[in-house]
Formats: C-alpha cells, sequence, structure tokens
C-alpha cells in the first residue's frame, strides 16, 4: 500500500492548512503593502510641508492664509501617520495569523514524513528478515546437499 492510503486523512489535513498559510501569506502581503502606501502618503505631505515657501513679505492676509494653510497640512500629516499605525497593528496581526498558520502547517508535514520514514524502516526491516530467511533455507539446503 503507498503512503497515500496509509495517510490520506493526514494528507487532506496538509492541504487544508496549505491553503490557510498560503492565504494567510496573502492577506500579510496586502497588509504589508497598505502600511507601505500609508507611510509613502506621510512621506508625501511631510515633503510637502518641508517644500512649502512662504512669499509673504509683509501682507498680513497672506500670512493667515499660510498659516491655515501649514495647520491644516499638519492635521492631515497626523491624521495619516495614526493610519500608519493602525495599519501597523494590522499587519502585525496578519503576520502573527501567517505564522500560526505555517507552523500549522509545518507539523502536519514534520508528522507525515515521520510517518513514512517509519513505514520506509518498517519495509526495510522486512526486506531484512525476507533475506535472512532465503539466506537460511540457502544455507540449510547447502548443508544438506553436501
Amino acid at each position: 500500500m503507498g503512503a497515500t492510503h496509509h495517510d490520506r486523512g493526514l494528507g487532506a489535513v496538509a492541504r487544508v492548512r496549505g491553503i490557510r498559510e498560503q492565504d494567510a501569506r496573502i492577506g500579510l502581503q496586502l497588509a504589508l503593502n497598505e502600511e507601505q502606501l500609508r507611510e509613502r502618503q506621510v512621506d508625501a505631505l511631510l515633503e510637502r510641508l518641508s517644500s512649502a515657501d512662504p512669499e509673504l513679505a509683509d501682507d498680513p492676509v497672506r500670512v493667515a492664509e499660510y498659516r491655515r494653510a501649514l495647520m491644516g497640512l499638519g492635521g492631515l500629516i497626523q491624521e495619516k501617520r495614526e493610519a500608519v499605525v493602525e495599519q501597523n497593528l494590522i499587519t502585525a496581526d496578519a503576520r502573527s495569523h501567517w505564522q500560526a498558520a505555517a507552523n500549522r502547517l509545518e507539523i502536519v508535514e514534520q508528522l507525515l514524513a515521520r510517518r513514512a520514514a517509519q513505514r520506509q524502516l518498517a519495509q526495510a526491516r522486512e526486506e531484512a528478515k525476507e533475506l535472512d530467511d532465503v539466506a537460511s533455507v540457502r544455507f540449510a539446503t547447502g548443508r544438506q546437499s553436501a
């Protein structure tokens, strides 16, 4: 009987675990992509803030408008930073979920490998026993004919 017959149920578990691990890995990749996007948004806003060049001269209206614009930009930067922090938590959760799924899959794969090795060892012992039996019969018949 082949390994597929012996471990059919465990093979099904391995396939399900493999699919779950793959799904969790895809979820982690999506979370990482979203995290990078949000970080790039913050970087772009910070760049915009640092490149702001007021040509205010002595116009109090322009000074007030510029100040309002900077305050709005600062608020937007704060919102985006909070979104990055939230996404960091989501990414950490996705990473944890993927690691757990990968560990479960590895355990099942190790069990399958261990069972296959045990079957191979048992088969090798059986073959050795048969060879010993054949050798014993040949030895006994060889002694009788001599």
